[in-house]
């Protein structure tokens, strides 16, 4: 990468977290796009130096947008979108509509995604094959983690605001959600 680094974003999408670092020459009107350290998109000799750059993250090709706007003279100001919304207002969503653990089983950490909307387990990067069943309390999801047998519960927490809640199992054991 050369000195024309001027943003760099960590998103966390269900698929895992995904550095965006975005260049742009001023002078010469480059742009260049990389995710988790890999170019996406390169473009030479751009002649308008504000504009955007749309491109898709992760494994759940996700759509993201960089602005470039003029500030004052030769100052820019670069923001990103996820799916149309301010990064800030898309995680903030996000925290809504998934629930992610952070645990270590035999060494290996592991970030669990669910995906309350769809019910779709990712692991680390990977969507998980699951196995859903209805309870006496609520709904169980089941799932393996390498030899570990998992399960997400999802309960009534019996309060309207609170709705439902999930909690992850793993060998009969309750991970706590992290934030």
């Amino acid at each position: 990468m050369s000195g024309d680094l001027v943003a760099v974003w960590d998103v966390a999408l269900s698929d895992g977290v995904h550095r965006i670092e975005f260049e742009h020459g001023t002078t010469t009107g480059k742009r260049v796009i990389y995710i988790d350290g890999k170019e996406v998109i390169r473009r030479d000799w751009m002649f308008k130096l504000v504009g955007k750059e749309t491109f898709h993250v992760g494994g759940t090709n996700t759509k993201a947008t960089i602005n470039i706007d003029a500030v004052s003279g030769f100052a820019y100001e670069y923001t990103l979108e996820i799916n149309g919304q301010s990064l800030k207002k898309y995680m903030e969503n996000r925290s809504k509509v998934t629930s992610t653990w952070l645990l270590n089983l035999d060494g290996i950490d592991c970030r669990v995604v669910l995906e309350k909307d769809t019910m779709d387990i990712w692991c680390n990067g990977q969507k998980m094959e699951t196995a859903g069943e209805f309870v006496d309390d609520g709904t169980e999801t089941h799932f393996t983690l390498g030899d570990h047998d998992c399960c997400i519960k999802a309960v009534s927490s019996g309060k309207r605001r609170d709705g439902i809640i999930h909690m992850l199992l793993v060998d009969g054991m309750e991970i706590s959600e992290s934030e």
